[in-house]
């Protein structure tokens, strides 16, 4: 069963760390160098400061220099309803609500946490050394559950709001009692919860039992799938081996692949000057279908028409457009146990970090 409990947050206190909106940022995974080091300069108190530090140590000696100085403050326990307004790549305005509460970590063979895609571990090392050395959760990890949220974003104002999200402290002490049975499906997150359970089997105590979680029901109107296009620096092995209609250009093939049934992957192949659409077996997803041609030179982008560019201006030289898959195919290939390939979804928008912070031991 899920275990989810309130949890004693450490938050900005905004009289001495400043305005908020210089304090918080995107996941350490999507912030690239240049944007860090913007970023660290807004604030001397800015969380890639914590989330993305030089060294390890460095971020450690921030936490304790800014509890000390009371830049951090401690809540009182408490779960906290999230709510964050957005304009998805499609243009189109949608609201995104959570519950964020401390989550146990378990490991997937309890069949509990369920992960979709693959994880390396590289990244994982590098959050384990920052773990180590914070002790405690500076991002939380976004998950998804089947069935109604068993909570109401309250109507008063927010105890914490910057650029589209709301925060909100709930009384209700028993509203983990509504996860006791449910599955939870990570969104967002592999590597921070893989991290997190690596740390409890070492450490061994109730302290490091728990990691800072975003619920959000699958139902919730404003959860979204956006797609992940893969783009290759040379052509892979099989490359062109399926043949495909041939479509007038790269919009064109890109209305026909979304015209199609999804019980069937499909791909948009473009290379310079040709964008042909081929078709995979039934009961695989476009990126399976995709990742059969493998990961040598391979990158990722949200964006088709810029995958498309790539191509045309030399940077590439083959990509593959794909549609996102349900989250009715997700929730049911991590049911199966399998495990997805890497950028299989892309749920947006990211959790922004900076907002409440898990020290060790704040589950209550």
């Amino acid at each position: 069963m899920a275990d989810v409990k309130p949890f004693r947050a450490v938050r900005y206190e905004t009289g001495k760390a400043g305005p908020l909106e210089d304090l918080v940022a995107p996941p350490y995974d999507v912030v690239s160098p240049e944007e860090r080091d913007r970023l660290a300069a807004r604030s001397p108190f800015n969380v890639v400061h914590l989330t993305l530090p030089k060294r390890e140590e460095e971020a450690a000696e921030r936490w304790r220099e800014w509890r000390a100085e009371r830049a951090l403050r401690e809540e009182p326990p408490a779960f906290w309803a999230l709510s964050q307004d957005y304009v998805g790549p499609d243009g189109v305005a949608r609201t995104r609500t959570g519950l964020a509460p401390a989550l146990r970590v378990q490991p997937y063979e309890r069949r509990v946490v369920l992960p979709h895609e693959r994880t390396h571990r590289g990244p994982k090392e590098g959050r384990l050394r920052l773990l180590r050395a914070v002790r405690a959760h500076v991002e939380p990890i976004f998950l998804l559950y089947d069935g109604a949220a068993p909570f109401q974003v309250p109507a008063a104002v927010p105890d914490l709001e910057v650029d589209g999200t709301r925060l909100w402290r709930l009384a209700d002490e028993e509203l983990g009692d509504a996860f006791t049975d449910r599955q939870l499906l990570i969104a967002d997150g592999h590597h921070r919860y893989e991290t997190a359970l690596t740390f409890y089997e070492e450490d061994g105590t109730e302290d490091s039992a728990y990691l800072l979680a975003v619920l959000v029901s699958t139902s919730d109107p404003g959860v979204t799938i956006f797609p992940t296009h893969r783009v290759f620096e040379r052509s892979p092995n099989g490359h062109g081996d399926r043949g495909g209609v041939i479509e007038p250009d790269a919009a064109s093939a890109v209305r026909a692949l979304e015209r199609l049934p999804q019980d069937r992957a499909a791909a948009v192949e473009y290379v310079p000057g040709r964008a042909s659409l081929t078709t995979g077996d039934h009961g695989v997803l476009d990126v399976q279908l995709v990742d059969r041609l493998g990961h040598e030179g391979i990158a990722y982008t949200p964006d088709w028409r810029e995958a498309v560019r790539r191509v045309d201006e030399g940077e590439a030289a083959v990509a593959y457009l794909v549609r996102p898959p349900g989250i009715d195919q997700v929730f049911a290939a991590a049911a199966r146990g399998e495990t997805l390939p890497q950028k299989t979804t892309y749920f947006y928008p990211k959790l922004l970090s900076g907002l409440l912070f898990f020290p060790l031991g704040a589950a209550s």
